[in-house]
């Protein structure tokens, strides 16, 4: 994720730089492409160059008319100067990749300012020419085969490269605003503009945000896809590329895929984080190794030590391995590094839980009337120790639904703390028995995405 956030930031800056120069006003801006399009279906002009360069240009300039003199980055005061009178027509207040924007809307755009009162993202929603970019890419593309003794390649290839830089920040846009699936079409499309004569580059970084970004839209064959050509010219991202291959085909349900992609690219990139918490993931659900899993553990926390979540996965591994003093012991140890990390108090929480209802099975079968009472005894000591950290963790979740099922843990516990021990050994319904609840953990394990 922070890759593919540098990448972007650089094609926003070239944003702003493109767009000091004037934009033509929409209407005068369709009528230069409607002049430029009649040339070029003209018998005496399609078989010139600069036929089909005039009509790239005049696509292009149509593209940008809609933004007028709006660039990313600027200030809502440079814009107030530079708008020559163009006033939104409403504003409201909108979250976009989880920052707080101000949403100005124009007939033809969305202008979103983030807490700075910088333009962050430009939203077109009217386009002058639809689809202008790919015809403009075509055209330039037809250019390029005309211009045989490549008199016009200097400028072809500049025209390609801002065309690449095009589809980028529209797939930025796309990405910052949740339209992951468009946002990987747009990658892309940026991949295969990059690629077209005389430009003729591979775009390693467009290559892999198509594969992210399709990842991020769950569409798991396209970005396995995208993600196995990033490798194929060589773009391992750091490892991310092998972290991601390995996830894929965990969720496409080949486990043993996944275990060669994780150990492939530990071996190439061993100070991957996301590598490495793919592989403790892959033990955990495989149930296999688990020596080497331990180790894992302690690699990785030694590469990071002051992140949380890791000791909240070594928790998790050790209680779903029965070890519950040792997956305590992780869980305070997410909770001392961080805090406010929410899921180190559900963990620890949950633990305690689960280990008072063990205790309560344990007494049902108990036919011993003092050790019946002391395993109640006990049960009743564990699961009041639960109601802190769980009580903490609902505190800080912030998912509804989380908050919900945590909740449903507290009142279990109060129900049954409510109910003085009896005297006499209870029946199979009596309340001390403590019920399965929904887990809120199972809700959440952590990837290489997330921890980003």
């Amino acid at each position: 994720m922070k890759k593919i956030f540098a990448i972007l930031a650089i094609a926003a800056t070239m944003t702003a730089v493109n767009a000091q120069a004037q934009s033509k006003n929409p209407a005068a801006a369709k009528a230069a492409v409607e002049k430029a399009q009649a040339a070029t279906e003209n018998a005496k002009q399609n078989t010139k160059t600069a036929t089909w360069l005039k009509y790239g240009q005049t696509l292009v300039e149509a593209y940008n008319a809609p933004a007028g003199n709006a660039w990313v980055g600027m200030s809502a005061q440079e814009l107030q100067v530079l708008a020559g009178g163009e006033k939104p027509t409403a504003e409201e207040q909108v979250v976009v990749g989880g920052q707080p924007m101000l949403k100005q809307v124009y007939p033809n755009k969305n202008l979103y300012f983030n807490g700075n009162g910088q333009l962050a993202v430009i939203e077109v929603t009217q386009p002058v020419v639809e689809n202008a970019l790919d015809k403009a890419l075509e055209a330039y593309a037809k250019a390029a085969q005309l211009d045989e003794k490549g008199q016009k390649t200097k400028d072809i290839r500049t025209a390609l490269e801002d065309i690449t830089g095009k589809y980028t920040d529209e797939a930025y846009t796309a990405y910052q605003l949740g339209r992951f699936a468009e946002s990987s079409t747009l990658f892309e499309k940026a991949a295969a503009a990059a690629a077209t004569a005389p430009l003729s580059q591979i775009d390693t970084n467009a290559i892999y945000n198509a594969g992210h970004t399709a990842w991020a839209a769950q569409d798991y064959n396209r970005a396995k896809g995208f993600f196995e050509k990033s490798l194929s010219v060589g773009y391992a991202n750091g490892g991310e590329t092998y972290a991601k291959l390995g996830d894929i085909a965990e969720k496409l349900g080949d486990s043993a895929a996944s275990k060669k992609y994780l150990e492939e690219g530990t071996q190439k990139f061993p100070e991957s984080e996301s590598l490495m918490i793919g592989l403790i993931n892959y033990y955990i659900n495989s149930g296999e190794n688990v020596d080497e899993l331990f180790k894992l553990f302690q690699k990785a926390e030694a590469a990071d030590p002051n992140n949380p979540s890791l000791y909240y996965v070594e928790g998790n591994a050790r209680a779903k391995l029965g070890q519950d003093a040792e997956a305590i012991a992780a869980y305070d140890k997410a909770i001392a590094v961080n805090p406010a990390y929410e899921w180190g108090y559900v963990g620890k929480g949950i633990k305690l839980y689960d280990m008072a209802f063990a205790i309560s099975e344990k007494a049902q079968e108990e036919m011993n009337e003092a050790k019946y009472l002391a395993l109640v005894g006990e049960m009743d000591k564990t699961l009041k120790s639960a109601v802190e950290p769980l009580e903490k963790g609902f505190e800080l979740m912030k998912e509804i639904d989380l908050k919900k099922n945590i909740a449903e843990y507290l009142k279990n516990i109060f129900s049954v703390c409510a109910t003085k021990a009896p005297t006499i050994r209870p029946s199979t319904t009596s309340t001390t028995t403590l019920s399965r609840t929904t887990n809120p953990r199972s809700r959440w394990r952590p990837t290489p995405a997330a921890r980003s």
